[in-house]
């Protein structure tokens, strides 16, 4: 793609960035086939090819993000299914979060908007805050549809109710900030993200991770200092908050590392994996850059690390038929699509993939309260290809995906609950049903 930037542009590292990504596009319209708004709503400028064109735009002509650009921009999921089939190798993630972060500074959303979007940047990465705000949206969640109204704040309200749970999950025996001793001979030692909104909204995932690992010969720390990697805000365009949190974790890691040593970060939210690994691009020019990359470099998502140090089963295979939901952060962000089917049949699980499984969910991060007319249409649309494989549950890698798919008259469980009962855990809530 040919670029118009004037040579005063190009001095600033963001547009010199953005520059390089663009001209990497040869407008060969491949992306669109695998877009989910572009499928949804068949509009040029809702797929990645259509936003390129209207993000080169709107950077060439240094005025800011006129309303055009934000709504269309604002539809993007991020889900990132475009940069696995590029042939090119367009870098859209960096593009896409580079637009954002240019809207929110040039851009003045309509008030119910700007409300909408504190109030999440404000209760999702803090987990005190969000079981408060989870237990006053449990109480009044069969209330959603009296909400009145068909404007965005009403449609964004009733959206909030309906993701809050039925029964709120009290607080885990194992969390908070503590190092978990290997079980028998130590093999190495991990920090585990504990991360924020999960902590609140299932607090088993996590504990299903440091049992299994613990058991398998690891030592598992929750690092003080560490909370929200950051992508939440990150993908809002709020660039301070999502670098705080950012380097706080750094922070906290290094220490780590650097005094009883680490031999990885586990991360079991995969759209918080893809974030950690790209702390190194996030933190360039920064005095911070050298350690945001050593830091990237140790992440992995539990899958593969299970699948490094060898994960074994030591019960009888259940006789369960698990269909697989691969999160777009997983197979389109880190390019991990093997590892976890693998280790769910090793695991002695019969494995399934739903039609369209590239397709996103509708999670995306807060993309289900913001977008709540195309949100609801790819769950509707994931619901109906999962069940089309008549599974016995579903398994998934993201808390975001576990909440979009839950409800859905299928049970959703993390994948690694279901390794850590075949490891000898317990069985997960739901699972006992089911069989």
């Amino acid at each position: 793609m040919q670029t118009n930037f004037t040579a005063e542009q190009l001095r600033d590292p963001g547009i010199a960035t953005a520059n390089k990504i663009l001209r990497t596009c040869v407008h060969c319209g491949m992306c669109t086939a695998t877009c989910p708004t572009f499928v949804l709503l068949g509009d040029e400028l809702d797929s990645p090819r259509g936003r390129i064109y209207l993000i080169k735009d709107m950077l060439e002509s240094g005025r800011g993000a006129p309303e055009e650009v934000v709504r269309h921009v604002d539809r993007c999921l991020s889900c990132l299914s475009c940069m696995t089939t590029c042939p090119s190798g367009v870098h859209y993630m960096h593009l896409v979060d580079q637009a954002r972060e240019v809207i929110e500074q040039t851009y003045r959303r309509p008030w119910h908007d700007r409300a909408a979007r504190a109030l999440l940047a404000g209760l999702l990465p803090y987990p005190g805050r969000l079981r408060l705000a989870m237990i006053g949206a449990s109480a009044a969640r069969p209330l959603r549809g009296a909400v009145p109204g068909n404007s965005m704040l009403a449609k964004r309200l009733r959206a909030m109710l309906a993701l809050a749970p039925k029964r709120l999950p009290g607080p885990s025996a194992l969390s908070g900030v503590r190092t978990h001793k290997a079980e028998g001979d130590k093999r190495g030692r991990v920090a585990l993200l504990a991360g924020c909104a999960q902590t609140v909204l299932d607090p088993e995932i996590n504990d299903a991770t440091i049992r299994l690992l613990t058991r398998l010969g690891i030592e598992v720390v929750v690092a003080e200092g560490a909370g929200c990697c950051g992508a939440l805000a990150h993908h809002m365009g709020k660039h301070d908050p999502a670098m705080a949190s950012a380097r706080a974790n750094i922070a906290a890691w290094l220490r780590e590392a650097d005094g009883a040593g680490l031999d990885a970060i586990v991360v079991n939210t995969s759209g918080c994996g893809t974030t950690v690994k790209d702390y190194g691009f996030m933190f360039r020019g920064e005095r911070e850059q050298a350690q945001a990359e050593r830091v990237a470099g140790l992440a992995m998502d539990v899958s593969e690390y299970l699948t490094k140090i060898g994960y074994a089963p030591t019960r009888e295979p259940p006789g369960l038929t698990v269909a697989y939901h691969a999160a777009c952060s997983l197979q389109h962000g880190q390019k991990i699509t093997g590892e976890p089917k693998a280790l769910l049949r090793k695991a002695g699980f019969r494995v399934v993939e739903p039609a369209e499984g590239h397709l996103c969910c509708g999670s995306a991060g807060t993309y289900n309260i913001l977008q709540p007319d195309i949100a609801p249409r790819l769950r509707e649309r994931k619901l109906d290809n999962l069940h089309r494989t008549k599974p016995d549950l579903v398994a998934a890698g993201n808390i975001g995906c576990i909440t979009q798919l839950s409800g859905g008259g299928l049970t959703v469980v993390h994948s690694v609950q279901l390794l850590d009962w075949m490891a000898g855990g317990p069985v997960p809530q739901g699972v006992a049903d089911v069989r």
